[in-house]
């Protein structure tokens, strides 16, 4: 049987012509030039796929600032119009929230508040009546930041040190209203510390207690609402009678 020269040993080789023996051994390249190529359109394929799939950028890029635009649209409204109502709904003033979405070199965005009173000029609501404009304002923004976290890290509970400071008494009433609505819908726990008289907010607690100062150092402390399983004495000094009361 005559057999291929793909198949002669290689020791075989040097005993055929020159001609031949050359085309024997380029039987093997032949066969590597075949792999190669075939790895190199594999690879080319992966290139493509790849150059593809980056060319994508721009599009994914403008797509998620379009995005961030939208959702900072949609919350400076909320904002807008949640918290408009509370300033109404409080001071019973025409007086309206304007939040306005800006460029920030460190976050990229921001949105900066400001009030307007019957189409009159914007306000800064830090200066705005004398403080009880950023009262409200800062337990809205307080109850909505809260509200907008994973609640598997971070509890659903809000202490308000005094949010009323800067409110005439028969306003409080009002404020203290909205903040027990909002946090009932909202499902957070409030605790709210004032120095109001009892009465402007007792029909909006669940629980109240007040505490008293003593010329020993401590503080006792009343239960004026809810169940009181024990009288209660701190160790802290305190110069005037203050509120606690619990949503």
């Amino acid at each position: 049987m005559r057999r291929r020269r793909q198949d002669l040993p290689l020791a075989a080789l040097d005993e055929l012509p020159a001609p031949a023996r050359l085309e024997a051994r380029l039987i093997p390249l032949r066969r590597s030039l075949d792999v190669a190529q075939s790895q190199r359109a594999v690879l080319a394929a992966e290139r493509q796929a790849i150059d593809d799939f980056l060319s994508l950028e721009p599009k994914v890029r403008l797509a998620i600032e379009q995005l961030t635009q939208d959702v900072f649209e949609e919350t400076t409204r909320v904002l807008e119009e949640k918290l408009t109502d509370a300033l109404q709904d409080v001071l019973r003033q025409p007086i309206k929230l304007k939040a306005e979405v800006k460029a920030d070199q460190r976050s990229g965005r921001k949105i900066e508040l400001s009030v307007q009173r019957e189409g009159g000029e914007l306000e800064d609501v830090l200066r705005a009546q004398g403080g009880s404009v950023a009262n409200i304002l800062s337990v809205g923004l307080r109850l909505f930041a809260l509200r907008s976290l994973d609640e598997a890290y971070h509890r659903p509970f809000l202490v308000l040190d005094e949010p009323d400071a800067w409110l005439r008494p028969e306003l409080v009433p009002r404020l203290m209203a909205m903040i027990r609505a909002a946090a009932e819908r909202l499902g957070i726990q409030t605790l709210v510390i004032t120095h109001h008289e009892v009465d402007l907010f007792r029909g909006h607690a669940d629980k109240i207690y007040e505490f008293h100062p003593q010329p020993d150092g401590t503080v006792t402390v009343s239960v004026l609402k809810g169940e009181a399983d024990s009288p209660m004495v701190l160790p802290v000094a305190e110069t005037a009678p203050q509120s606690v009361f619990e949503f």
